[in-house]
C-alpha cells in the first residue's frame, strides 16, 4: 500500500497486511506520518514538555453523572 506522509509528502510502501494499513484503510480521517517526521515531532514535544511553559490541557472528569 503506497502512502504519503502528510508533513514532508514523502511517499513509502507500507505492507498491506500490516496493522497501520488497515487503521489507514478503516479509518480515512488518520494521517500518515513518516518515522523521521514523527520522531521529530516527538523530540520537540518532549523539549516543549521539559521547559515547564508547556501545559497540555486534557479533558475534565465530571464528577457525577447529572
Amino acid at each position: 500500500m503506497k502512502v504519503q506522509c502528510t508533513i514532508c509528502d514523502k511517499i513509502n510502501e507500507l505492507p498491506g497486511d500490516s496493522f497501520e494499513a488497515k487503521r489507514l484503510r478503516n479509518r480515512q480521517t488518520s494521517m500518515y506520518l513518516c518515522k523521521e517526521c514523527h520522531n521529530r515531532i516527538t523530540e520537540n514535544t518532549n523539549k516543549r514538555l521539559n521547559t515547564g511553559n508547556f501545559r497540555l490541557f486534557r479533558e475534565k472528569k465530571k464528577l457525577y453523572p447529572f
